[in-house]
């Protein structure tokens, strides 16, 4: 049997920002793996949609725009039909990067002249207003995103947060046009087309519009946004005959047999939260940068933790804490090192505890943690399966003995993410 040709491709600026990704399109009937980076030459899998997960979100601007060129080389020479640049719902980036650079950088090497940005993703409460970006019901400057260690977000105006990347023009599309349908949203951009845009913030509160927007970019050879805006682009492929799998296909993994551990190094308000729930009833062990600035002790102690009560079932070690918490240690260590310090800790933590102690199923919380994780685990590609919670998939790595990897992003997952995705675990 012919493998495939994959119709999507896919630029992920982190790596649950692929997860994310992949989840929706995995919804929407599209067969789709996930790579660790930009994967040899030769290891085109049998998909229909392939999501390159980059490590770019916070690097310096020039080497996310080396690194993102290089993957959309090899999607071209995978013969992908379209491109997309996924980067988080919270539209998170700094006033150098690396949003704007890496979209322009991609539009340049397409020949694009104009293309969407749209972080939108109502399921998950981020919507687009008058081109303010809404978390929940508050716009992103008020919420937990304004406290970022990294990437904090203090302005709501995306037109504006994304003119300060770039040096082409950015419009917008207003809700009045998207409301009206595919037809009215590919007019405004041909009238924003006209004016000199480069770029159209497009606005979405509900699904209905990320929809719309969507059937709109058939034909569009770049999309850039959130995982939201990809809903629609399946059915593309699919009225044109190209896309035939099933959504239940789409989403089969194997089975996965060994014990679990959740690994949580976000800050975010939503993973806190997840983190207070688990302790709740269940055994938990707390990861301190200025401890692990002193040495490893404390990586070896929450192994030998581990290991006396895996046989119980699974448990959550975190260095996720409160604002004022994570602001000593950054002032003490500097934001950077106290940073690396838990993500080298964590990653350290999964390859002790899967080489040697039997885990086979990880659930980690945050974009760096998973990123750093899945590098420690030498983990090349993922195959995409059904939602835990919107955005967030449960995942198997390639090889004859998979892993089960569930990658969230910090700001996703109901309160009791943690035991509903245990729970369900392939």
């Amino acid at each position: 049997m012919a493998l495939s040709r994959p119709l999507l491709g896919c630029i992920a600026d982190d790596f649950t920002g692929g997860t994310d990704l992949a989840s929706t399109l995995v919804r929407g009937g599209m067969r789709t793996v996930q790579t660790i980076g930009v994967p040899a030459p030769a290891e085109v899998p049998d998909a229909d949609a392939i999501v390159i997960a980059l490590k770019t979100r916070t690097v310096e601007p020039q080497d996310a725009v080396r690194e993102s060129l290089s993957a959309l080389d090899w999607l071209r020479n995978a013969c992908c039909e379209q491109f997309f640049f996924k980067y988080c719902s919270t539209f998170d980036s700094t006033p150098k990067g690396n949003i704007g650079p890496v979209a322009d950088a991609l539009a340049d090497a397409l020949g694009v002249d104009l293309t969407v940005a749209c972080p939108a993703f109502p399921e998950n409460g981020r919507t687009i207003y008058r081109s303010h970006l809404f978390v929940g019901d508050v716009l992103l400057s008020e919420s937990g995103m304004r406290n970022h260690p990294l990437t904090p977000m203090t302005d709501s105006n995306l037109v504006r947060v994304l003119q300060s990347q770039t040096r082409r023009k950015v419009g917008a599309i207003k809700l009045d046009a998207v409301s009206r349908g595919p037809d009215a949203i590919a007019a405004a951009f041909d009238s924003l087309r006209s004016e000199g845009a480069r770029y159209a913030i497009v606005d979405a509160v509900a699904d209905r519009d990320l929809i719309s927007i969507g059937a709109a970019l058939s034909g569009h050879p770049l999309v850039t946004g959130g995982s939201g805006i990809a809903m629609g682009l399946p059915e593309n492929f699919r009225r044109a005959v190209k896309l035939t799998a099933s959504v239940s296909a789409a989403s089969d993994l194997p089975n996965v047999v060994g014990a679990g551990v959740i690994l949580s190094g976000s800050c975010s308000v939503a993973t806190n939260a997840q983190v207070e729930h688990w302790k709740r009833s269940r055994p938990a062990f707390r990861l301190d940068a200025l401890q692990l600035a002193e040495g490893d002790r404390q990586i070896e102690d929450a192994v030998a933790w581990c290991a006396e009560r895996l046989s119980g079932g699974p448990v959550l070690i975190y260095g996720s804490a409160a604002p004022d918490v994570v602001r000593a240690a950054q002032e003490k260590l500097g934001a950077d090192v106290a940073g690396a310090l838990m993500e080298r800790a964590l990653a350290t933590l999964a390859s002790e505890l899967v080489v040697h102690h039997g885990v086979r199923k990880l659930v980690v919380a945050g974009g760096e943690t998973s990123g750093s994780v899945v590098k420690a685990l030498g983990v090349r590609a993922l195959r995409i399966g059904a939602p835990i919670d919107p955005g967030v998939p449960w995942t198997t790595s390639s090889g004859s003995e998979p892993l089960a990897l569930a990658l969230k992003s910090g700001n996703f997952g109901t309160v009791d993410f943690f035991e509903k995705a245990l729970s369900t675990a392939p």
